[in-house]
């Protein structure tokens, strides 16, 4: 029997990089509709939208969608999840999932391993998923997320950087040494409890400098559970060129 959990589903207006993207249409469809879709799909015991614009919300109400309206000043995605928590006062020990509303092509697959994996590493409050990176190329690249983790699946340190860093090759990567390197794959499953306790962690010169949320937690003793994915999704929508190749795969 598989984890219950419940899926929230992160929604801004506003992005430096695309703004509206929530609402920008694919095969007819607002983004966020396909990505509340593929929530629904994991049969997820609730399934939430959580934004602070109300042009998304309409938009989610009417395809039926359960919204929350949350703050427009929170600092990450984990802080409108602590919101939405406390706003329909889950348990602290129920499983929620960060599902982006920049991913629909999220398998139900994932959602589910990533849940359960969080149920069974109980010294863990945050699971989360990673891929072997397959090209040298993206070890250098700044966007894609590397992750390093111990021998029990905990995780060591995120980073845009190249980790681990070869000593001896520097930028030079041989094809079978490739096997070292994981991508970060951006979706989440937290217990509740930790989602109340994040928002009250400080902000750490690594999240700052990096970009990257997660390293808050880290900072503050939180140990983080990252595992192979089964399976890949497919590409997310961070900028307007994203667009139409996931457009091409939506529209079959």
């Amino acid at each position: 029997m598989s984890t219950p959990f419940k899926i929230v589903i992160p929604a801004r207006y506003e992005s430096s990089r695309f703004p509206g993207k929530p609402l920008v249409d694919i095969a007819g469809k607002p983004m966020i509709q396909w990505v509340h879709e593929c929530a629904i799909a994991t049969q997820a015991e609730q399934v939430v939208i959580a934004t602070d614009d109300e042009r998304i919300a309409a938009a989610a109400k009417n395809f039926g969608a359960e919204v929350c309206m949350t703050s427009a000043h929170h600092q990450s995605g984990t802080d409108r999840l602590a919101e939405v928590s406390l706003n329909y006062a889950w348990d602290v020990d129920d499983i929620v999932v960060n599902l982006q509303g920049d991913e629909p092509l999220t398998p139900a697959e994932l959602v589910h391993q990533v849940a359960d994996n969080l149920a069974q590493n109980r010294a863990a409050e945050i699971a989360t998923l990673c891929a072997p990176i397959t090209r040298a190329e993206d070890v250098f690249n700044a966007n894609v997320v590397k992750v390093v983790a111990d021998a029990q699946g905990y995780a060591l340190l995120f980073s845009r950087a190249p980790i681990p860093f070869h000593r001896d090759r520097g930028v030079q990567i041989a094809a079978d040494e490739l096997d070292a390197y994981r991508r970060h794959l951006g979706i989440y499953a937290y217990r509740v409890s930790f989602l109340h306790a994040y928002s009250n962690m400080p902000v750490c010169q690594l999240e700052q400098l990096e970009k990257l949320e997660q390293l808050r937690a880290m900072y503050s003793g939180i140990r983080i559970h990252v595992t192979d994915a089964r399976c890949l999704p497919g590409p997310g929508v961070d900028t307007p060129e994203d667009l139409q190749r996931v457009s091409q795969l939506l529209h079959g």
